[in-house]
């Protein structure tokens, strides 16, 4: 799972980086310090593994994890070159959401490139761009599409029609994902990885005054925002893990925020975890809701999907209530699965294949 932060400069984005992957980033008060993507990779954070991993006396744990790229800050008018121009945006094609981040707070020692603090502003100027680029890049394809559309090509046909559709969407600063588009038409125009077609999540940085009960502004809210103090979650951050966890539960908070967004970011791509767990390791792993066993099999490796028999199932609750994996099978919770069988979050599994 790939993520993308995104925003105008000063709104909090290394320094969000920077707490979610512990590491030492520049995130100075002044615009574009950040140019060379920052790139780095965390663990998804799930007590259920570690459970797994005492019940079966695993010696090693391993954890699915998120990529983030952070790229430089855009500004108002970037697909024209205003700033750096929006050339770092080909950094997080490949993402498969896009996390943007926008500034709730005043502080007048640090500097906002628009001068004043306007969330709801912010979300259209970076959707604005961030359809800007999808259109130049739209703007290169679709005569070509067209022409092999006026010749029959069926496929040509179906990705014309798509295209259409978002470029209808997109010149008016509007995001992809928002045409209606038909299972086939989606199909055909993913090979573009348009930007404004990836799912999006919003995090609202507030001071530590705000960030229980934030005011939002109706538009805002309308987004369901995930909202947390950015400097609130660097400083967390640096503490050792345990220490951190003792700062939370005196607050009265489970998660930190920076669990949250991860937590957020699973859903938003509506993804699952399954796990695999014995004496050598127990590991976490990630699919989407509605995989079929044998595709899950395929995520641990090609040849058991290929060769895919069947699965041996138990549920994490059921786990932790028997106390271990042959406990459970004792007790006559494994059950045996075949091709079509759909996963649930929390499956324990033992693929048996060819």
């Amino acid at each position: 799972m790939k993520i993308g932060i995104v925003g105008l400069p000063n709104v909090g984005k290394s320094t969000l980086f920077r707490a979610l992957t512990r590491k030492a980033v520049p995130a100075e008060n002044y615009p574009f310090c950040t140019i060379d993507p920052n790139i780095g990779v965390v663990p998804v954070p799930d007590a259920r593994l570690h459970e797994l991993a005492r019940m079966e006396h695993s010696k090693e744990i391993i954890p699915t994890v998120v990529e983030f790229v952070d790229i430089a800050g855009l500004v108002k008018n970037a697909h024209k070159g205003e700033g750096l121009g929006n050339q770092f945006l080909s950094h997080i094609r490949e993402v498969d959401a896009i996390c943007h981040v926008v500034r709730f707070f005043e502080n007048d020692d640090i500097i906002h490139v628009e001068g004043s603090v306007d969330p709801v502003r912010d979300v259209e100027t970076i959707t604005t761009e961030l359809a800007m680029a999808d259109l130049q890049l739209l703007e290169k394809v679709v005569e070509k599409v067209a022409k092999e559309a006026r010749a029959g090509i069926k496929e040509a046909l179906v990705k014309h029609a798509g295209l259409q559709k978002i470029v209808a969407l997109v010149r008016e600063g509007q995001p992809a994902r928002e045409a209606a588009l038909t299972d086939d038409e989606r199909a055909e125009v993913k090979q573009y990885a348009l930007l404004t077609m990836k799912p999006m999540l919003v995090v609202v940085n507030v001071d530590d005054a705000h960030a229980r009960e934030p005011n939002l502004p109706d538009a805002l809210r309308a987004l369901s925002p995930l909202v947390l103090s950015v400097k609130t979650e660097a400083e967390l951050s640096d503490l050792p893990r345990e220490e951190a966890q003792e700062y939370l539960h005196e607050l009265g908070v489970e998660q930190s925020g920076l669990d949250r967004l991860i937590t957020a970011s699973y859903m938003l791509l509506n993804l699952l975890t399954f796990f695999t767990a014995g004496e050598k390791e127990t590991r976490a792993w990630t699919i989407t809701h509605g995989a079929l066993a044998p595709q899950a099999a395929g995520v641990i490796h090609t040849d058991f999907e290929k060769g895919f028999i069947r699965a041996e199932v138990v549920s994490y609750e059921d786990m932790l209530a028997a106390g271990s994996w042959n406990a459970a099978k004792e007790a006559g919770r494994l059950h045996i699965e075949g091709k079509e069988y759909v996963m649930h979050d929390g499956d324990v599994v033992h693929f048996r294949f060819a």
